[in-house]
């Protein structure tokens, strides 16, 4: 029996896949990759099994030490297993903290650092490469293996527990484009005021098999599960992010839903022409963490065969969930403004824009971005003060900056800490050469360690851009400095592929003879 300390509105993740086992117990959830925490049980389960598997990990992970309002940091190699054991941890009361698979040590560390010598659940491999770099018997009560779970000696069943939902009730980190990430911690009553909106707007796909490959991490992925869990929804729980893997998988279960980062789907376009046509019978792309290009819209709605379909792009960050929505349709996308972000979400949040002091600009000003929400996080963990700086009254400074239309429209134009001089939008340039530029796979403009403005530059193939085409393709630009071409995988990103500009800034400043090419 639930033990509930506290009755009131609340999103509690580890409740979700036990309440959808018990209306929809038989329906199938597909992975790409085993379970490290229980890898003899294949691809192919169902919301029962996996209800099942969360109850005996909260039981494991209770027998190892969790309690009810600790936290239980989950650093471990990139899987779904990590979502079930956030749900498991939360199961039992204590609070999960979700660090990225991507994360350096050294940030491992010092994020470690700001929290009470919290219970860490790993594997072998992240825990050795840990070791390495941290002090981590001293930054860490418990060293928990994924691997060793099973071994444990289960006494006592683990009594689900839901706090005041005002309480903390996970902990995720943001982007960390500029520095080291900042630990966002949500309340259950926060994550309730995103779910909502989310469920509203899925309705049109209710019941639609959903495909998700995104960050296990990120507080999006938990919306969009119990969104879709909660109505029957056959899902689709990948890892890999190479088409030749998706693909297929795609193919055969033809899912209505698909969700990924927004770079992601620009690797994806390549499927709009793959065998056994895998995006055929997609309604809704759903795209979030950042905007998405043009191109990459046009691509993937032209790869739909199903009536009525689009892509809905959400912007928002972690500490606010979804801010602003926008609807892209097949006849839309070709003619619009990819900058473009939509509008305050009617009835849940509002967004404005404002000048250095915090006061509101007028219609078409370019200011600071700000949003007033009741999804926004309680505080970061061990900075106040850096939340406190982005607070304004009721309202949370983005991070970025913006204009907004005569209608309301929301518009970004870059981040505060990426603005070049004499370039009005970063972002605005990458949109055009996308557009032009079949065979890229990205663009990134950063600031050069002369201020102008340097476009790194990433090929498909690897091939080397063509000068000849790079001239046409920046005619009517600003002006820009000559393109830097590197391997996409060599270019720093975040857990949900964004670039990190900063730091690319910094290696271009570098001259990084042993990332950059060209």
């Amino acid at each position: 029996m639930q033990q509930k300390l506290f009755a009131g509105s609340g999103f509690y993740i580890g409740q979700m896949f036990r309440e959808a086992a018990i209306r929809h117990g038989a329906v199938p959830v597909i992975l790409d990759r085993r379970l490290d925490v229980a890898p003899g049980t294949g691809l192919q389960h169902t919301y029962r099994s996996l209800a099942d598997l969360v109850d005996r990990l909260a039981d494991q992970l209770y027998t190892a030490g969790a309690r009810p309002a600790s936290h239980v940091v989950i650093h471990k190699r990139d899987n779904a297993d990590i979502a079930l054991l956030g749900c498991a941890v939360s199961r039992l009361g204590a609070v999960p903290v979700l660090l990225s698979p991507g994360l350096d040590a050294t940030a491992v560390g010092i994020l470690l650092g700001r929290l009470d010598r919290p219970m860490l659940v790993t594997d072998a491999e992240t825990l050795s490469r840990l070791m390495e770099d941290t002090d981590i018997a001293r930054l860490t009560s418990e060293r928990v293996l994924v691997s060793s779970l099973a071994d444990l000696k289960v006494t006592r069943r683990a009594t689900p527990v839901r706090l005041h939902p005002d309480e903390p009730a996970l902990i995720t980190h943001s982007s960390g484009t500029t520095d080291v990430p900042k630990l966002a911690v949500h309340c259950a009553r926060a994550l309730w005021n995103r779910l909502v909106p989310q469920k509203v707007m899925a309705l049109p796909v209710r019941g639609e098999t959903a495909a998700f490959c995104m960050s296990f991490v990120h507080s999006r992925f938990y919306h969009a599960l119990g969104t879709f869990l909660s109505s029957g929804s056959r899902l689709l729980l990948l890892v890999d992010h190479d088409p030749a893997s998706v693909g297929p998988l795609l193919a055969r279960w033809r899912p209505g839903v698909v969700e990924t980062h927004p770079n992601t789907f620009v690797l994806w376009e390549e499927l709009a022409d793959a065998p056994g046509a895998p995006l055929r019978n997609v309604r809704c792309f759903s795209s979030t963490f950042d905007a998405i290009h043009p191109r990459t819209v046009q691509r993937l709605l032209g790869a739909s065969q199903r009536r009525g379909k689009y892509l809905m792009q959400l912007y928002g960050q972690s500490e606010t969930g979804p801010v602003s929505v926008r609807v892209f349709t097949e006849r839309g996308a070709a003619r619009g403004n990819g900058r473009l972000v939509g509008v305050g979400i009617p009835g849940f949040t509002q967004v404005r824009i404002t000048d250095d002091s915090g006061a509101p600009v007028p219609r078409g000003t370019t200011g600071h971005i700000e949003a007033r929400t009741r999804g926004r996080i309680v505080t970061y963990q061990g900075a106040q003060d850096r939340y406190d700086a982005q607070v304004n009254g009721r309202w949370w400074r983005m991070g970025d900056m913006g204009t907004r239309n005569w209608w309301g429209g929301l518009n970004l134009i870059d981040r505060e800490i990426d603005q070049i001089d004499e370039v009005d939008s970063n972002l605005r340039i990458e949109d055009v050469l996308m557009s032009r530029l079949d065979e890229l796979r990205e663009v990134v403009v950063v600031p050069g360690p002369d201020g102008v403005a340097v476009p790194v530059v990433c090929t498909r193939s690897g091939a080397p851009l063509a000068p000849d085409r790079w001239q046409r393709a920046t005619a009517g630009l600003p002006a820009l400095g000559a393109p830097r071409q590197w391997d996409f995988d060599d270019l720093p990103r975040t857990s949900t592929w964004k670039i990190k500009r900063v730091a690319l800034a910094r290696l271009i400043a570098a001259d990084d003879s042993v990332v950059a090419h060209g």
